[in-house]
């Protein structure tokens, strides 16, 4: 009886940690926008970037999609490491709100340095795909 009960315990345990299907696709389209930060090609960031990005950097400038993408595939910002934690999603409908903490090694402008963000990112499904609409983010 007792390992019945543990048994029940772990599959319970389980059920509340796992994600959805919804979630589980936004978590794997944060991990791809992780990706293309740290080795941006226009095909990547065009396939998670939507038409309508806004781009809110913690020193309070806003980045268009254009501008956003250039600044990267530029060099002029630069992602060397991307770590992601305390990562929480929230979905409403075709909307999900992901916020998490953000720490970096960048170089921005040719200077160096380690970075510690909040982050708030907002994706909406676009064609059946979780599409990057808008971010802002400020510092620890």
């Amino acid at each position: 009886m007792k390992i019945f009960l543990m048994t029940i315990f772990c599959f319970i345990t389980c059920a509340c940690f796992a994600q959805s299907k919804e979630e589980k696709q936004v978590s794997e389209a944060v991990e791809a926008l992780k990706k293309a930060l740290i080795d941006p090609t226009s095909a990547n960031l065009e396939a998670i970037v939507a038409e309508e990005l806004s781009y809110g950097h913690s020193s309070g400038k806003i980045e268009d999609k254009k501008a956003f993408m250039e600044a990267l595939l530029s060099g002029k910002s630069d992602f060397i490491s991307i770590e992601l934690t305390d990562q929480k999603i929230t979905l409403s409908k075709e909307v999900a709100l992901v916020r998490h903490q953000l720490t970096a090694q960048i170089t921005d402008n040719g200077q160096s340095s380690n970075i510690k963000l909040h982050v708030l990112l907002v994706w909406q499904k676009q064609k059946g795909k979780w599409k990057l609409l808008a971010r802002q983010a400020v510092r620890v």
